[in-house]
């Protein structure tokens, strides 16, 4: 089989996949962080509305333009956060205002939606713990979370009750140095704001790394194990190298469901830490309601000048547990949620944004991995042999050069097929069963 792939990337990744090569240029250069075009502080009492409204969320194709990358490219040794950022600024001018009703509701697919999209039982209190794994520390956020927790009519989970616990990547109270205006903060508003939408009576553990270097990253994550969280999602990565494989140890927890973003750069290269086949990389998807027995339809998520990763080992043989057959070694990705179209609330931005990125996706699966309350029973590859409890996700692809799949030939590793495709793996969540 020969396909004709229009991508920058390793000789060792293209053989591993074993198709005939067609180099082009790179792409161009990433979008200017979101710390580069912070908007000014939101009013006091922005988004700290009363009781949660009823969210007639925009479709993906309505969300908000503008939209930058969080974090800006990370150095070698470093990880990037894989979230995109854009603000909502009429709706935090409304709140700001004094105004209700539909001015004043935050756009995007909130706790609620996601809820019914996946068929998520979230009253069940799973008595689970959920961490997030992130590089600085992020001030107010349990302030911030408590704003979208309220809006969307989710209960109070707050230190005092012992539900959030924010520590250092050694597992103590110190907190690293401040992340505002790097993007890690967005990144880390939105993994307990993503968590808190899977499982909202879980309790939520923030492991805040020193920096964003991969030793650092991965000190917190054998922290977040050690201290017992249930599901541990990583929302964050590097492109796989030697050095980065030497950490891969970190990312090895029997007894612990360890998640990893696939990336925003679509059909590429793979990424560290979601190349290991100790953890389940999850790709990205687009929401939209739909008059059809589900309600919702979804595909891959390539939009705003990102898309869901997907890529082919260079190092990671392929595990037991994947069979797809033009990827000799580990395939990513495993499974998928919703990467688009996301509100959260962090004031230093303005108040209520929206975000995309597999960086949404990861927690989310974690807190379905909580839900469920399996972690400490199931192993990599769970989902393989449950398959009949996700959504196969058919539509789309994560052709950022062209968009229509061109880049892989048509093939599964970038375009959405019937069954295991790598932009969105087997699917994404029906409820907790492949959990």
């Amino acid at each position: 089989m020969r396909i004709r792939i229009i991508i920058s990337t390793s000789c060792a990744v293209l053989a591993a996949v074993g198709v005939a090569v067609t180099t082009a240029a790179a792409a161009p250069a990433a979008a200017t962080s979101a710390a580069a075009a912070r908007p000014g502080a939101a009013a006091a009492g922005a988004g700290t509305r009363g009781a949660a409204t009823s969210h007639a969320a925009t479709s993906q194709a309505a969300a908000a333009p503008g939209y930058r990358m969080a974090c800006p490219p990370a150095r070698p040794g470093q990880a990037r956060c894989y979230a995109m950022w854009a603000p909502q600024t009429p709706v935090n001018r409304a709140i700001a205002a004094g105004r209700t009703g539909s001015a004043a509701t935050p756009a995007g697919w909130g706790a609620k939606d996601i809820e019914a999209a996946y068929k998520l039982p979230v009253a069940r209190n799973p008595h689970q713990t959920v961490a997030v794994v992130d590089a600085y520390s992020t001030p107010h956020l349990a302030s911030y979370l408590a704003t979208y927790r309220k809006e969307y009519g989710l209960p109070p989970c707050t230190a005092a009750s012992g539900c959030f616990r924010e520590v250092n990547e050694q597992g103590t109270a110190s907190l690293p140095p401040s992340g505002e205006g790097t993007g890690w903060d967005l990144e880390t508003t939105l993994d307990v704001d993503m968590a808190s939408a899977a499982c909202p009576e879980c309790r939520i553990l923030v492991i805040e790394a020193s920096s964003q270097n991969l030793t650092d990253l991965a000190t917190a994550e054998n922290t977040a194990a050690r201290l017992g969280a249930n599901a541990i999602s990583n929302s964050y990565g590097a492109r796989e190298d030697g050095y980065a494989m030497t950490l891969a140890g970190a990312y090895n927890h029997p007894g612990h469901a360890i998640v990893v973003s696939s990336g925003d750069s679509g059909f590429t290269s793979a990424s560290f830490p979601a190349n290991l086949d100790t953890v389940t990389a999850v790709g990205g998807t687009e929401l939209a309601r739909a008059k059809n027995t589900r309600g919702w339809a979804e595909q891959v998520w390539n939009a705003g000048g990102g898309a869901g990763g997907s890529g082919c080992s260079a190092y990671v043989p392929k595990p037991r547990w994947q069979h797809d057959p033009h990827c000799s070694m580990r395939t990513i990705a495993d499974v998928s949620a919703v990467a688009w179209n996301i509100p959260i609330y962090d004031a230093f931005y303005g108040g209520w944004g929206l975000v995309g990125g597999t960086s949404a996706a990861s927690p989310l699966i974690a807190g379905v991995y909580a839900l469920a309350g399996n972690a400490a029973k199931t192993a990599a590859g769970f989902e393989y042999s449950h398959a009949g409890s996700l959504f196969d996700i058919t539509a789309g692809n994560n052709d950022l050069f062209a968009g229509t799949g061109a880049q892989c030939g048509g093939d599964y590793l970038c375009v959405a097929k019937k069954g295991y495709d790598a932009p969105t793996g087997l699917g994404t969540p029906n409820g907790t069963g492949a959990f």
